[in-house]
């Protein structure tokens, strides 16, 4: 067994010492404080909610920034910095706004950036100096480490420091330089992100936050029911593709399916066309933001429709396949009195209103038309053939915490 582990040294280190400072750097590592670990939940697809808790560190970042300059600055002072370090190339123009000459500027900029490399010294304090260089930005590392790691007591360094302050600011790079060193205090705030569940649903950009989490230093995933959905859609099953093209259809988020993952919704629509007329129970709630016309409007409302029976149809043989779920309840379409447009639920009758059962089979409520098993199949074709979806769904595997 000794000489198993050996060769796999082996194979990595070729040498001894190389060995011996491998053991040495992981065992000191153990010995670090433990890094912030960062949970968040229930996205709902919700991209500029999502992307202010990672700026802020769900307040951390703040809280760092009181800890270093409560001393010295006021709230305000403390709140315009935090601002700054959330969002900026935003602040950065704004400052550059109310500035009102080049030296007013170029006093700002010397500042900010000392303020920033102070920041980063405090929220790096928990990490070793190549945990730290690994986060700084690319383009600035050396110069950076110079500034950060100053211990010339005896100030014969001074004139090697200024000049590099005066070369930064002159040379058009500050912008540059405190927008990465801003960026670099945001990941220093939080180690690891745990993100659990929800990833999509309602809102209108669970793709964004998708490409955000791809390119995140340190992050895994717990599956939320939604996000389920969309995986069992990717996997192969028909019935949480139509689930979740309905829930984009009642949200009036469409776009997500056809805009943003490539998916052709022409076929379903034109099923919705043959098949459903506008029906108020099924009109999309709208986003604030939305510019659509009304027959846009109609025509997500029919595809509503068309989909809601789909997925109703799909759901009974796996209902009654699996009588362990205990959805019985669920069996709606079987407790349809289709002439006199009644439902009987818990023993009583209920009349129905905005009904759209043109294509069901009351004999048969399970069984889907051979249109729509065409339009089904259509969609899944697509789905599977999605390459941004692809990337999307392989995250939700690779990042999975277990």
């Amino acid at each position: 067994m000794d000489a198993q582990f050996l060769d796999l040294l082996a194979q990595k280190y070729d040498t001894e010492e190389k060995v011996v400072t491998e053991i040495i750097n992981l065992e000191a590592i153990s010995n670090l404080p433990k890094g912030t670990e960062h949970f968040v939940s229930d996205l709902h697809g919700e991209f500029q909610a999502f992307q202010h808790v990672l700026r802020n560190g769900s307040g951390t970042v703040k809280e760092k920034i009181k800890a270093l300059f409560h001393e010295v600055w006021t709230d305000h002072e403390i709140n315009e910095f935090a601002a700054l370090v959330y969002y900026p190339e935003e602040k950065i123009q704004l400052v550059k706004g109310d500035l009102c000459n080049k030296q007013a500027l170029d006093r700002w900029y010397r500042q900010t950036i000392e303020h920033m490399l102070k920041l980063i010294s405090y929220a790096s304090s928990k990490y070793t100096r190549s945990k730290l260089r690994k986060a700084l930005p690319e383009q600035f590392v050396y110069i950076v480490e110079e500034l950060l790691y100053k211990t010339d007591s005896s100030h014969n360094k001074d004139p090697y420091y200024e000049e590099i302050y005066r070369q930064l600011i002159s040379l058009g790079q500050a912008d540059k330089l405190i927008t990465g060193l801003a960026y670099t205090t945001q990941r220093l705030v939080v180690d690891h992100l745990h993100v659990v569940g929800d990833i999509y649903d309602r809102g209108p950009d669970p793709d964004k936050i998708m490409d955000t989490l791809i390119n995140y230093h340190s992050v895994d995933i717990q599956w939320g029911n939604h996000d389920v959905l969309w995986i069992g859609a990717f996997a192969g099953s028909l019935v949480c593709l139509a689930n979740i093209i309905r829930i984009c259809a009642r949200y009036d988020n469409l776009n997500i399916i056809e805009d943003v993952y490539g998916i052709n919704l022409r076929p379903l629509l034109n099923l919705a066309e043959k098949y459903y007329g506008d029906n108020p129970a099924f009109r999309p709630k709208l986003q604030s933001d939305h510019n659509g016309s009304e027959q846009e409007i109609l025509q997500i409302t029919k595809i509503h429709q068309a989909i809601a029976m789909i997925q109703f149809k799909l759901e009974i043989p796996i209902i009654k396949r699996r009588p362990y779920f205990n959805m019985s309840e669920r069996l709606l379409l079987e407790q349809i009195d289709y002439d006199k447009n009644e439902i009987k639920m818990g023993g009583k009758t209920y009349p129905l209103v905005n009904t759209c059962f043109a294509t069901v089979n009351p004999q048969q409520p399970e069984q889907l038309l051979e249109e729509e098993q065409q339009v089904m199949e259509k969609l899944l074709f697509s789905v599977q053939h999605s390459e941004k979806l692809a990337r999307h769904m392989n995250l939700n595997f690779e990042s999975t915490a277990l």
